[in-house]
């Protein structure tokens, strides 16, 4: 059934437990649970699959059958893995969550490639910024319209949404979204500078400033009941530090769109100002467990994000990185060249096949627990040529997505 409320959508439905995952080879891209899973063993995942479509409704059509090539690929990777939790990235916004409902009952509970079906009882759609029309001219090119005007980029609202599956129970009294928090409102944001004025922080104009969202799609608190424990799924894609001017308007959101979750899970006065879409404030109950999901769109060491934009995370007292790796991804690396041979960063955690020549292949997605999630194990699905399961990501044009789903194994203690 589906129940409609005036911020999120959650849909449930009365499957039953999701089947085991099929077994997969020893390669760190295709790792099984461990043998020994049980109540408390959690594997959360993300997954930026690149379902987004040109034009709303094309996305239902495409999955109104289950013959559509990419759907089924990327369904094939989440069935491999198996997650019990996984954010969907790029996956459009559809009212009452019938994207996701075919999704669910076409794809995943349907075998992809000799890979067992999964079922996944619960998931939480809900709007995204993303082509919703500001009404301004963002990008001070003269002339409003489109989607480098919306809120978020995109040519439909909805376009580049989000959607998370758990195979445990959503909380939905408690979910927190934040689609409409005013960037202005963070405190020491880095608003984009006009580097034509004398003016700091003057890109936008006050009319704008006092309508400009944060979140680029949005920032949800999901939380999930994991056998009586609460862990909260933090949820978001910043936008690409990229398609911009001098100004770095994208750079400088992607920084305080990440920083946003720094500051959520900080307890005292550094949350304080943190208002949600139901007017509630502050973030997150001191104590609490989470895992922060996403394609981040920034790298530690390479790209065009600024210097320091994931490092908030990565550097936080709050957050284990479990540092997640693949064979796939050196040996892209390696035989792609270009703009990889002067990255700083090792190869073997990048997440993300990008272009040769600029950016290059990144780390650009992420799962982050809390401290108090024991971490078992980590990988990103990105199997070597000569493993079978390496056609299912390819190289470009890719049959499923330029993104890796990177997955963490945790132990979450009742």
């Amino acid at each position: 059934m589906s129940t409609r409320r005036p911020i999120r959508i959650l849909i449930t439905t009365t499957a039953a437990a999701a089947l085991a995952g099929a077994a997969l080879s020893a390669a760190p891209a295709s790792a099984a649970p461990p043998d020994d899973a049980g109540t408390e063993t959690l594997r959360v995942a993300t997954y930026n699959l690149s379902l987004n479509r040109n034009a709303p409704g094309q996305l239902v059509a495409d999955l109104s059958t289950g013959a559509n090539a990419q759907a089924r690929t990327v369904a094939q990777i989440i069935q491999r893995t198996n997650p019990d939790i996984v954010l969907l990235n790029e996956f459009d916004y559809v009212p009452d969550g019938l994207a996701v409902d075919l999704f669910r009952t076409n794809y995943l509970e349907v075998s992809q490639g000799g890979a067992d079906p999964v079922e996944y009882p619960y998931a939480f759609v809900a709007p995204s910024n993303t082509g919703v029309a500001s009404g301004f001219d963002l990008n001070n090119n003269g002339v409003i319209g489109g989607g480098d005007d919306a809120f978020g980029f995109g040519l439909f609202e909805g376009q580049y949404g989000m959607a998370v599956l758990s195979k445990h129970p959503i909380v939905e009294d408690d979910v927190r979204t934040f689609q409409h928090f005013l960037w202005k409102d963070m405190p020491g944001a880095l608003l984009p500078d006009d580097p034509n004025t004398d003016e700091p922080a003057d890109w936008y104009s006050q009319e704008e400033l006092d309508v400009v969202r944060l979140s680029s799609k949005s920032h949800w608190d999901v939380p999930v009941d994991v056998d009586g424990r609460t862990v909260h799924v933090l949820a978001s894609h910043p936008t690409p530090p990229t398609f911009d001017g001098p100004e770095d308007r994208n750079g400088t959101r992607n920084h305080d769109e990440i920083r946003f979750w720094a500051d959520y899970v900080t307890s005292g006065t550094a949350s304080r100002y943190i208002t949600d879409d139901a007017g509630s404030t502050g973030g997150l109950k001191p104590g609490s467990s989470f895992v922060i999901l996403g394609d981040q769109n920034a790298d530690p060491l390479d790209g065009d994000s600024t210097e320091d934009a994931i490092l908030q995370l990565l550097g936080h007292p709050r957050i284990t990185d479990p540092l997640p790796t693949s064979e796939g991804a050196v040996e892209a690396s390696a035989l792609q060249g270009g703009a990889n041979l002067a990255h700083e960063g090792d190869p073997a955690y990048d997440t993300a096949d990008f272009a040769d020549t600029a950016p290059g292949n990144l780390r650009a997605d992420y799962v982050l627990p809390s401290r108090d999630l024991r971490v078992l194990d980590a990988g990103v699905f990105w199997p070597v040529q000569a493993d079978p399961l390496s056609a299912l990501t390819g190289v470009y044009p890719f049959p499923s997505s330029d993104h890796r789903l990177v997955w963490v194994d945790l132990r979450v203690h009742g």
